[in-house]
């Protein structure tokens, strides 16, 4: 059984629709507010480069390195970056070594030589934990496809991590796209991809435009941080050369037999009106990790980690002091 510590509503009882009580009215208290701390630091001091061995064939991989302590890795989610984390890495480094990639094809690290492909992604993630010397004590972090690479990797080597969050997992809510509604997708990807790379900056710059660019992932767009969505997005919808493969590899590959064999500690936080990936979902991984701890955070979208950072950092922090 699963341990719910923030929940509102009740459990779906499949994978896609929501049953129970409506959800909450909006609450915005602690919305978008943010520390600063992360425009204090200078990142280009903090970003290295290693060149990683794996199914994906011989990478360079670009991450960010902060802080001393029991190692924490973060794995960003599909069109981002290390730069997702930005809100969090400065309060995790205090007590963590924290490391955050730019899976290939995203970010600063290039394509691939080797076809993008889920389990390439999690295999990725183990050779570059092995080459920057994070040991077996690692908690592995993993936003949207992120958290889905992220179980990859523990199915595969279950006792190369210690623990594991899925922050807005996907993967099971797109286990079961068929073929047909895949090209659908992808022929809509590649129609919108010049326009998102050629009209970035003017978007940002103006808060209507940011608003509506932001509507799918974030509940309230307008109450982010303007800096914070524009890191998000002329980076991202720059440096994503993997987006539509990656997107590709997603839909249709279903791990959900898998999930079962996590037997680590197991955290799964997730936002109330995600409406990407629906938080039916959250209840679905909840149900099939044995022991798996359920944090679902109220009036809240896609982006927890940045739409709530301070009560994203406490639950992860809360997690981690768990196993020390």
């Amino acid at each position: 059984m699963y341990r719910v510590v923030h929940v509102t509503t009740e459990a779906p009882d499949n994978d896609g629709l929501l049953t129970g009580t409506p959800p909450p009215a909006p609450v915005h208290d602690d919305y978008g507010v943010s520390d600063g701390r992360w425009l204090k630091i200078d990142w280009s001091e903090r970003i290295r480069q290693v060149t990683v061995h794996s199914a994906l064939g011989e990478t360079p991989i670009s991450y960010v390195d902060q802080g001393e302590g029991p190692p924490i890795l973060l794995v960003h989610g599909l069109g981002g970056s290390w730069r997702n984390w930005l809100e969090n890495i400065p309060f995790l480094s205090d007590s963590h070594r924290v490391v955050a990639l730019d899976l290939p094809g995203f970010g600063l690290s290039p394509m691939p030589h080797e076809p993008i492909s889920m389990p390439a992604y999690g295999d990725l993630v183990l050779r570059f934990a092995d080459a920057v010397g994070l040991g077996p004590e690692t908690f592995l972090i993993g936003h949207s496809m992120g958290g889905f690479i992220s179980t990859e990797a523990v199915t595969c080597d279950p006792d190369r991590f210690a623990r594991l969050s899925l922050v807005s997992a996907a993967g099971i809510s797109f286990a079961t796209i068929s073929g047909p509604r895949k090209s659908v997708t992808n022929v809509i990807l590649k129609a919108m991809l010049p326009v998102l790379a050629n009209r970035a900056e003017r978007n940002m710059s103006r808060k209507r435009l940011r608003t509506a660019s932001f509507a799918g992932v974030i509940a309230h767009p307008s109450m982010i941080s303007p800096k914070i969505l524009w890191e998000l997005g002329t980076y991202g919808a720059l440096h994503a050369p993997a987006l539509l493969p990656a997107a590709w590899a997603l839909g249709g590959y279903d791990n959900r037999p898998s999930l079962s064999h996590i037997e680590i500690p197991t955290q799964i936080v997730w936002g109330q009106q995600d409406r990407l990936v629906p938080v039916a979902a959250a209840y679905s991984y909840s149900r099939r990790i044995e022991h798996a701890e359920l944090s679902l955070v109220d009036d809240c979208g896609h982006m927890v980690q940045l739409e709530r950072p301070a009560r994203f950092n406490g639950e992860i922090s809360r997690f981690a002091s768990e196993g020390s």
